[in-house]
C-alpha cells in the first residue's frame, strides 16, 4: 500500500530546508538591510490556518530575539468592514502556502499602498500574494500536493530566521539553522516511534494540546491537524493559561499531548506539566526536552528546535488517522485551497 501524501511530503522536509537556506540566501540579505533601514516600531502578520500557527511561532521569533513588538492582523477588518489601517513604518509579513486567498492579498496590498515594509513568505512564487509583497521568501517547498499542510508549514517556520539571525547577530542560530536538515532526517528515523505513541490515541475523541514559548505555534498546529486529519476535537494552550480556568477539563479524563522545549521555557513547562500529572492527568510529550515521550533532535537553538517537533508530530498525526481507519488526504469537506474574504 502506498503511504499517503501527508507522510511522502512530510518526509521531503530535510530537502526542503536545504534548498530554502542555500536559494533564499540573496533575498534574505537584502530584506535584512531594508528592515535595518526602516527599523520598525513594530509588525504584523497576515495569515490564516496553518500559516497563521506559523506567524505565532514568527511572532516568538521577532519579539524574543529583535524586541519587535508583533500584532496579527484579522484579514476582515480590511475586507469586510471596509476600514483601511495606517502601517506606515510597520513591517508586514503575510504566510501562505498557496498565495491565492484574496482576503490576505487585498490586506497585503493595502499595507504596502500605506507605507509598510511587505514580505510574503508563499510556497506559490507567481501567485497574487508574491506579487502583492515588496519583498517574496519563498518557501522552496515544490508542489504540495495533500489537502493537510506539512512540509509548507515547516518551510514556513524556518524562511525567516535567517534575516532574524542576521538582524540580531544570534550566532547560535545560525549554527541551528545549519544543523536543521541533519536533525530533520534524524527525526524521520524516530517513526516507528511516532506510530506506537499513534496507536495510544486512535480511540481519543477529545485531546488537549499543551506548551509554554517558541512551541505554541506547534500546538496551535497540532490541534488543527487532529482535527483535520483524524476528527479529534483538540485544543491548543499555554500550560500557564491552562490553569486559569481549562484545567477543570481534567476531571472529565481528558488525555493530553504536551510539546516540551529544551530553551528558556523548558523549567516553567516541566514545572507545570509535572503539576498537571500530580492531579491524575493522562500526559505524552513530543520536544527535545530530555525524557520527552518521543525526544526529538535538539538543533542547538530553541527557534530551529519548533521544526524536528512539528515533523515529528506530523508522523504522529499521519499514523493516527491511519489507525483510525481513515486517510489523511482525504479529510471530509476541505480542500487544498481556501480562498477567504
Amino acid at each position: 500500500m502506498t503511504d499517503p501524501l501527508m507522510l511522502q511530503e512530510a518526509r521531503q522536509s530535510p530537502d526542503v530546508t536545504r534548498r530554502q537556506l542555500a536559494e533564499n540566501a540573496d533575498v534574505s540579505r537584502a530584506l535584512a538591510a531594508a528592515i535595518r533601514a526602516l527599523k520598525p516600531a513594530y509588525a504584523v502578520t497576515i495569515a490564516r490556518g496553518s500559516s497563521d500557527h506559523a506567524c505565532t511561532v514568527l511572532k516568538y521569533a521577532l519579539e524574543t530575539q529583535l524586541g519587535l513588538p508583533v500584532a496579527s492582523l484579522g484579514p476582515s477588518v480590511h475586507t469586510l468592514y471596509g476600514t483601511r489601517l495606517d502601517l506606515r513604518g510597520a513591517l508586514v509579513i503575510a504566510v501562505s502556502q498557496s498565495g491565492a486567498s484574496p482576503d490576505v492579498v487585498e490586506n497585503v496590498r493595502a499595507a504596502r499602498e500605506s507605507g509598510a515594509l511587505t514580505v510574503a513568505l508563499v510556497n506559490v512564487e507567481d501567485s497574487d500574494l508574491a506579487r502583492a509583497a515588496e519583498f517574496v521568501l519563498p518557501l522552496r517547498g515544490g508542489e504540495e500536493r495533500a489537502v493537510a499542510a506539512t512540509k509548507s508549514y515547516l518551510a514556513s517556520l524556518t524562511a525567516l530566521l535567517p534575516v532574524i539571525a542576521d538582524l540580531s547577530g544570534d550566532e547560535a542560530l545560525l549554527r541551528g539553522l545549519d544543523a536543521l536538515p541533519a536533525a530533520l532526517e534524524a527525526t524521520l528515523a524516530l517513526e516507528e516511534q511516532a506510530r506506537d505513541l499513534a496507536d495510544r490515541y486512535r480511540f481519543a475523541e477529545n485531546l488537549i494540546v499543551l506548551t509554554r514559548g517558541l512551541h505554541y505555534g506547534v500546538a496551535q498546529e497540532a490541534a488543527l491537524k487532529l482535527k483535520e486529519t483524524s476528527g479529534i476535537h483538540a485544543e491548543a494552550y499555554s500550560a500557564a493559561e491552562f490553569s486559569h480556568g481549562p484545567k477543570r477539563l481534567l476531571a472529565e479524563g481528558l488525555p493530553v499531548l504536551a510539546f516540551t522545549p529544551a530553551d528558556q521555557a523548558a523549567a516553567a513547562t516541566r514545572a507545570a506539566l509535572d503539576a498537571l500529572q500530580a492531579d491524575g492527568a493522562d500526559l505524552r510529550t513530543i520536544g527535545p526536552a530530555s525524557g520527552s515521550t518521543l525526544t526529538t533532535p535538539a538543533t542547538g537553538h530553541g527557534l530551529t528546535d519548533t521544526v524536528p517537533s512539528a515533523l515529528a508530530f506530523y508522523l504522529f498525526a499521519a499514523h493516527l488517522s491511519l489507525a483510525r481507519g481513515l486517510n489523511p488526504d482525504q479529510p471530509p469537506l476541505l480542500s487544498k485551497v481556501t480562498k477567504t474574504r
